[in-house]
């Protein structure tokens, strides 16, 4: 009876070994260069500027434009915005002063 319960056991490790792991797989992998680089290319278009950025509105600057990015990234994969030129969607309406 004992070695039945051991041999029960083993099965059902040697069983959920497998499912375990499958779920704990995921895409931890290091960024490329150039997939840094697009997303810095992201963030600035969807209106984050690095370079006048000041430290006490760095964070809610950078949150802003990742909103932005996923909103427009949103609308692209359902199909608003989306065209087919090649040069992404057409911008909203936004402007940039000179100061």
């Amino acid at each position: 009876m004992n070695t039945l319960i051991k041999l029960a056991a083993v099965t059902v490790a040697a069983l959920a070994v497998p499912a375990v792991s499958y779920a704990q797989t995921t895409n931890d992998r290091p960024l490329t260069r150039a997939e840094v680089r697009q997303q810095l290319i992201d963030i600035e278009q969807a209106g984050y500027n690095p370079a006048t950025a000041n430290d006490i509105d760095y964070p809610s600057d950078v949150q802003a434009a990742q909103r932005r990015l996923a909103q427009t990234k949103m609308a692209n994969q359902n199909g608003a915005g989306a065209t087919t030129s090649g040069y992404g969607a057409p911008a909203n309406n936004a402007t940039q002063s000179g100061e």
